[in-house]
């Protein structure tokens, strides 16, 4: 895209700007101090992002019975050696206040009043854990979180909301001429109600946009996850890892009126179990853990019977529990089934997995710090090395509470030492026109999305993967060519940004040549114990940070 260098437009500017909305964006701008000046950019309304979505809870260590070792090690072996072992302490050793501080925001957590050992919390137990951890808000524990979190950032007044924006790329010292520093000095950000492009300048940036998996044909995401932060970060000079480890969760609703709807992990944590359509179960068969096996494990499984047998889905059944507990711990997932005309307190539910949770993203440090000063970024799109090959259940909301509580107080350490912005560029659109052929941008996407799921999904080979590349390499060349010609909307920026994070996965998954995780190929169906590192990529762009 061009730029005016020479027509400066008055910008917006506050001290930080925090690009999302969800958990890890709500709770950071909560934690910032009153007189720190605070622009939170939502794609749709607040909280319409991945976190209203998430059913199952929290894990933390709540229990007498449990230990911070017992979670750590739990964590660990579900991210198959790739988890690094400080930053898993890291995390789990902040949930306790983690979960205090979202009961002190108003957060109303489902209580069981005759286990005190929890603190009269009720906890669950969900696939890889092995003791009940999980605080939830009955089978809704993502909402409660957002709408709280929502009420609480509304009342703020030193943060300012954007609903309807999109960012489009980070602004840098690249784009001043004659700049020596090596800063993010705000972002371009797309009024979706004006169409306008409009200048945000901050001191500091705040990348919390949710993850990617709205690449993949099936999804348990909201259509906002397009994997914006993480794109955006890559073309700014930011090293990326792990992209190769898309979680799959293995059990979303099937049904032609049900889109994108999850039916959680809590089911089989409280004995729901995963049947063939002959009512057979059949996950004793791949791990004595049978549905209490990690993520990446159970959705093999069903992905592998499925294909064995030509079938649409599997089935999983919790109707052997009474009717007054799936009421009273599942009253999400029994109203929208009941809705399409199934009674879960009398049959199995139809299910098959769909693209989850990315476990990789944007490189940051224990401050939420990413390779560009003055930019952070935190939950989904950030990579930590908290998940490793394969994220354990209920360990992503507590990822965003812990990293945006250190980005927060880095950024308050920081703050004097980084001063204002100076003036930058403007958005230029004067030798723009207008997108001739819509069709062209809606048949890209459905292309990038169907061959993501056909070639770099549960299953690969080294064959579909390349394949997939030359398709990715494709569609490249032609988005560049449409965003270079045409007035930008939604749809192109959302687009630009999952072609680039699919090639970042379909790069990575080429470079593990092994098994691991969330990464399974035919070629290469074993862990390859010289492969236990993080895949990293590196942009061309890529400067070492020094200092702060």
């Amino acid at each position: 895209m061009a730029l005016n260098r020479l027509t400066p437009q008055t910008p917006f500017r506050h001290d930080v700007l925090i690009v999302g909305s969800g958990a890890a964006g709500l709770s950071l701008a909560l934690r910032l101090r009153e007189d720190i000046s605070v622009a939170l950019i939502s794609k749709r309304e607040l909280t319409e992002g991945s976190t209203l979505y998430a059913q199952g809870g929290i894990s933390a260590v709540l229990d007498a019975k449990d230990s911070v070792e017992s979670h750590l090690q739990d964590t660990l072996k579900a991210g198959a050696g790739l988890c690094e072992p400080k930053v898993v302490r890291f995390v789990v050793e902040r949930g306790p206040d983690n979960i205090r501080w979202l009961l002190d925001q108003g957060v109303e957590f489902t209580r069981d009043e005759g286990d005190e050992s929890a603190g009269g919390y009720h906890l669950t137990r969900e696939g890889g854990h092995t003791h009940r951890r999980v605080v939830h808000a009955a089978d809704a524990t993502g909402r409660a979180v957002a709408t709280t979190l929502d009420a609480q950032v509304r009342a703020k007044p030193s943060v300012t909301l954007y609903e309807q924006h999109i960012a489009i790329d980070l602004i840098t010292s690249r784009h001043l001429p004659g700049d020596k520093t090596h800063r993010c000095l705000g972002a371009y950000i797309l009024d979706l109600a004006s169409g306008q492009v409009e200048t945000f300048l901050a001191r500091f940036v705040v990348l919390a946009t949710g993850g990617a998996n709205k690449v993949y044909l099936y999804t348990s995401n909201p259509d906002v996850s397009t994997g914006d932060g993480i794109a955006m970060a890559w073309r700014a000079g930011c090293r990326v890892a792990n992209m190769e480890f898309m979680q799959f969760h293995p059990t979303c609703l099937y049904h032609p009126e049900a889109r994108s709807f999850l039916i959680t992990e809590a089911l089989r944590g409280e004995g729901a179990r995963l049947l063939l359509p002959n009512g057979e179960r059949f996950m004793p068969r791949f791990d004595a853990r049978a549905e209490l096996a990690p993520r990446d494990i159970v959705a093999r499984a069903i992905d592998h019977e499925m294909k064995r047998l030509g079938t649409d889905s599997v089935y999983l059944d919790i109707s052997h529990r009474s009717a007054d507990f799936i009421l009273e711990h599942f009253p999400t997932v029994h109203g929208r089934c009941r809705d399409l005309g199934l009674d879960i307190t009398r049959g199995p539910i139809p299910v098959v997995p769909a693209a989850h949770y990315t476990c990789g993203g944007v490189m940051v440090d224990r401050h939420a710090r990413t390779d560009l000063p003055g930019l952070y970024a935190s939950g989904e799109t950030a990579y930590t090395g908290l998940h490793g090959a394969n994220r354990m259940a209920s360990n992503s909301l507590l990822e965003c509470l812990v990293y945006s509580e250190s980005a927060a107080q880095d950024i308050e350490r920081l703050l004097k030492q980084y001063p204002h912005p100076p003036e930058a560029p403007r958005w230029d659109e004067s030798r723009l026109t207008e997108p001739d052929e819509e069709v062209v941008v809606t048949h890209n996407w459905d292309e990038l999305r169907r061959f993501m799921w056909d070639y770099v999904g549960i299953v690969r080979t080294t064959k579909r993967l390349r394949r997939a590349k030359r398709r990715a390499d494709l569609l490249a060349q032609e988005i560049i060519e449409y965003y270079s010609h045409f007035r930008i909307g939604n749809d192109l920026v959302e687009l630009r940004n999952l072609v680039e994070v699919a090639d970042l996965i379909i790069q990575s998954a080429l470079r593990r040549r092994e098994s691991r995780g969330l990464h399974f190929t035919l070629d290469f169906r074993f862990k390859d114990r010289t492969q236990r590192t993080p895949t990293i990529l590196i942009p061309d762009s890529y400067q070492p940070r020094s200092g702060n």
